[in-house]
């Protein structure tokens, strides 16, 4: 019977924890849409969800410290656990970096509005990608699934590497639009920092379903 609530546990964790990734994925999405359509209630929805996400990780945590207090459980029910506790972190930081997306939104409002040789739309889709391919694999626990997303990463790399030089061309070519252009170059770090985070969530379901910790072996071939 004990480890019939034990199992009941790990399944409601679980279940808090994509609920918290869904509201992650949705707030990712809104950012973005924010700043494209230079939205300002938008961008307060953003911060709105911020704040839940970080009332999640603070509920997820416990709830998980818990867990191990209580319960001391072995080999895959605690690299779960632990997996659990590094993707919550990583979500809130998604949160974080969504917010500053929004906070830069706001001050391009402050701006006359300029369109920026970079496809932001295009960059926040596939960062929103990375964390649904991310998520999808913790559903399922497969690590394959996982793997595609170390893969994405480059491509986002890819876009992130073009869009400070045809931003800092612009700003060479048209100095007045200076500001405009350095909110873009911040506001493409923030989505590639995104997808760096969907990344780790991958690395730490591979981590959970084959007990190998990938993430510096992943982190070496970059080198």
């Amino acid at each position: 019977m004990p480890r019939i609530h034990f199992q009941q546990q790990l399944v409601d964790l679980k279940d808090k924890l994509l609920a918290m990734a869904a509201l992650t994925q949705q707030t990712v999405e809104l950012t973005v849409e924010a700043y494209l359509k230079r939205d300002k209630g938008l961008c307060k929805y953003v911060r709105e969800n911020e704040t839940a996400i970080d009332r999640a990780q603070r509920e997820l945590d416990e709830m998980a410290y818990e867990l191990l207090a209580k319960e001391q459980p072995m080999a895959i029910d605690l690299r779960f656990i632990l997996a659990v506790i590094k993707i919550n972190g990583d979500l809130e930081l998604i949160g974080d970096q969504s917010a500053n997306i929004a906070k830069r939104t706001k001050d391009v409002l402050k701006m006359p509005e300029v369109m920026l040789p970079v496809d932001f739309e295009a960059m926040g889709e596939f960062a929103a990608r990375m964390i649904r391919t991310a998520v999808q694999s913790l559903i399922e626990g497969d690590a394959f699934l996982a793997e595609s997303v170390l893969g994405m990463d480059d491509e986002m790399d890819r876009m992130n590497r073009l869009a400070p030089e045809d931003l800092l061309e612009l700003i060479q070519q048209r100095p007045q639009f200076t500001n405009q252009a350095m909110n873009g170059i911040l506001i493409a770090r923030n989505l590639e920092r995104i997808a760096d985070h969907a990344t780790n969530i991958a690395t730490d379901v591979i981590f959970w379903v084959r007990g190998a910790d990938v993430r510096h072996l992943y982190l070496a071939t970059l080198d």
